[in-house]
């Protein structure tokens, strides 16, 4: 494979995320985030671990923005902590917060690294969550005045941006499921974080595009293919109804297509948070679609499909190699995506936001010899080269990570980066499959 192949215009990236890898979680007036108080609770984290300090790279992004360039990426995409600029979530702006992503965007820039900035992955300010958080319809204005403060600190140099990350994800998990911050388990909470969230994705990119003049805006959405567990009319139901939960219900209300409440009938409830011209004000015309796409789902016949954890993923173990998180690894399902999100007809580019495997990496010396992750790369990355040889508008893809990370409730305890992290002392040696990639890139 040659990275020629997908064209000079292609962007090839690393993903990361603020919590993840900053550390720093109370340095130079950060006020604290949900995953602050979610982690310092006990036994939230599988390991008992925080981001407290993570990668560092409050405090090193310099010679991690280096090492990005030196792998041959020309694109870094990372996310802003909104307690770090705004400790409150509204109101006073913390400068020394704004200061940080002014010199990792300088310095992105500097190396010759695009940087593509995603506004909100997961950390909300724990004094928003006091007042309600996503539950809470005033966080419309909230997130409407933090995207007007980074798009004017930023939008002069940075013309990539993302208005969210995985919205699926963080009100599952963290407002349904419980296994996440903020660590609620309501199910008319999370129909209302919901549509909040859809609605915040309008108001975002309302922001970017009045802010931003040229600015390139999209949002970030996991999809996955779903596959019943058996052949009955029940399985076909529950399929149906996974399906319009993972893979619709955050992009279809944006499109004006409204919710699938055919599919998944709970959503029905939905009413109850929707405000006259919600319809019309949810809608939003994007520049791309960022796709986050990691396995196939299994659809089991339960009332509210039990997304996030091993069980739910992975179709017949017997015949296909699993990750450390025991996902499938099934690249055709990339595909499959790619095809199904340019099916609707309203992107004019798609991007692979997010795509990467987790496995166990053993240091031995300096080497980390990763080749299940390398031949999870290459046979993902054919897949997208069969998309786009398909016509499909896919223009780029980043691998998830760059460094091994704080994986949220996992903690430490599995990696995805191409770089492994040696946590006792910040060391960073890259992986094979960070050769792999410099390789792939200079030729």
């Amino acid at each position: 494979m040659r990275a020629s192949a997908f064209g000079g215009g292609f962007t090839w990236g690393v993903a990361t995320a603020a919590y993840q890898i900053e550390g720093a979680w109370d340095e130079d007036g950060k006020g604290p985030s949900i995953w602050d108080t979610f982690t310092h609770r006990r036994r939230t984290i599988k390991d008992r671990s925080s981001g407290d300090v993570a990668c560092d790279f409050y405090h090193r992004y310099a010679d991690d923005v280096a090492l990005t360039a030196d792998l041959g990426f020309n694109a870094k995409r990372f996310s802003i902590s909104w307690p770090r600029v705004m400790p409150a979530g509204t109101g006073a702006v913390n400068q020394r917060g704004l200061d940080f992503y002014d010199r990792v965007v300088d310095e992105c820039l500097a190396r010759g690294v695009d940087p593509w900035v995603t506004l909100y992955h997961w950390d909300l300010p724990q004094a928003l969550q006091d007042r309600g958080g996503w539950t809470n319809r005033d966080v419309l204005g909230w997130f409407g005045e933090y995207v007007s403060v980074m798009a004017a600190a930023l939008g002069d140099r940075v013309k990539h941006w993302m208005v969210f990350n995985e919205p699926l994800s963080f009100t599952s998990i963290g407002q349904l499921l419980g296994l996440h911050a903020p660590g609620k388990r309501n199910p008319f909470g999370f129909l209302a974080s919901v549509h909040h969230v859809n609605l915040c994705q309008a108001v975002g990119a309302g922001v970017l595009r009045d802010l931003v003049p040229g600015g390139d805006i999209g949002t970030s959405q996991y999809l996955s293919p779903v596959v019943a567990t058996g052949t009955t009319p029940i399985h076909h139901k529950a399929e149906r109804s996974a399906d319009a939960f993972v893979n619709r219900m955050f992009i279809e209300p944006n499109l004006g297509l409204g919710y699938p409440v055919d599919a998944f009938p709970f959503l029905r409830f939905m009413e109850r948070y929707e405000h006259d011209g919600d319809d019309k004000a949810i809608v939003v015309d994007w520049d791309f679609l960022g796709v986050q796409y990691y396995t196939r789902l299994k659809a089991p016949p339960l009332p509210i499909p039990y997304f996030g954890t091993a069980p739910m993923f992975g179709h017949d173990w017997k015949r296909f190699e699993l990750t450390s998180f025991g996902w499938e690894i099934r690249p055709d399902g990339l595909y499959d995506v790619l095809q199904r999100a340019h099916g609707y007809g309203r992107f004019p580019r798609l991007v692979v936001t997010e795509n990467g495997a987790s496995f166990n990496d053993v240091l031995a010396g300096d080497r980390v010899h990763d080749r299940r992750r390398i031949g999870f790369y290459e046979d993902h990355l054919a897949a997208v080269l069969r998309a786009k040889n398909d016509g499909i508008p896919v223009d780029g893809y980043f691998a998830w990570s760059l460094l091994d990370n704080f994986e949220w409730a996992e903690g430490y305890r599995t990696r995805f980066g191409l770089v492994y992290v040696d946590y006792a002392t910040q060391r960073r040696i890259v992986k094979d499959s960070g050769h792999w990639f410099r390789e792939l890139l200079s030729r």
